[in-house]
């Protein structure tokens, strides 16, 4: 059980992120960051509690972390960029 929910959280947090990335703003940027750490959480929960390899594991949460903080991060700047075209604007 705790497995499919971690891996329903990852996703979401994969979907969510594409999401952010087209329409981003701070609010969203928070969600996003939870469903991370809860992804991380259940994760580390998943490795300790069924003492799964943890090299394995590692490998594809780095994987995973590395994805969704390119995306936050591509987020991040297109919201930059949009708010100094609205201030240039004014």
């Amino acid at each position: 059980m705790v497995l499919l929910v971690h891996i329903f959280i990852a996703l979401s947090s994969v979907v969510y992120t594409s999401y952010l990335f087209f329409s981003p703003s701070r609010r969203h940027f928070y969600v996003s960051y939870g469903l991370v750490g809860a992804t991380l959480a259940s994760g580390t929960y998943l490795v300790i509690t069924t003492h799964q390899p943890l090299l394995q594991s590692c490998v594809t949460g780095l994987v995973y972390i590395g994805i969704v903080l390119l995306g936050i991060s591509l987020a991040h700047s297109r919201l930059a960029t949009e708010t100094r075209k609205i201030r240039d604007r004014q």
